[in-house]
């Protein structure tokens, strides 16, 4: 198993930007692709990004692709959302999720339910 905590949620401006981080808790990082999910009361959660092991596959989507860019350290356990151009529509409840995968996987996943492991979420408001 493995336990994410998200951290780096809170208020900006529109056009601001913020940064997210998530510790990972493993002894087996390197197993997992990783990825940004983000709810807001009464939608469906979607998906911001993800990237795999290495960090030489990564996917964003299209609403946030040239703002947003996720990242990994493995050294040090931690995936990375920095987030620039932020707008309110980006207010949201934000998720680190964990795909385990086998060794050296380029393969990663935009969808909610590949995912194994989910963070508490931290909390991005943008105010107009």
């Amino acid at each position: 198993q493995v336990q994410l905590v998200e951290s780096g949620g809170g208020l900006v401006q529109a056009g601001g930007s913020l940064r997210l981080s998530c510790a990972a808790s493993t002894r087996t990082f390197m197993q997992y692709a990783m990825a940004w999910f983000r709810q807001t009361p009464g939608k469906e959660r979607e998906f911001v990004a993800a990237i795999n092991w290495n960090g030489g596959r990564s996917s964003h989507a299209g609403s946030v692709k040239g703002r947003f860019t996720i990242s990994r350290d493995n050294a040090k356990n931690m995936v990375y959302l920095s987030m620039n151009s932020l707008k309110p529509e980006d207010t949201a409840a934000y998720y680190c999720a964990a795909d385990q995968q086998g060794p050296f996987a380029t393969m990663i996943s935009t969808a909610l339910g590949e995912y194994d492991y989910w963070g508490q979420g931290t909390q991005v408001t943008v105010s107009s």
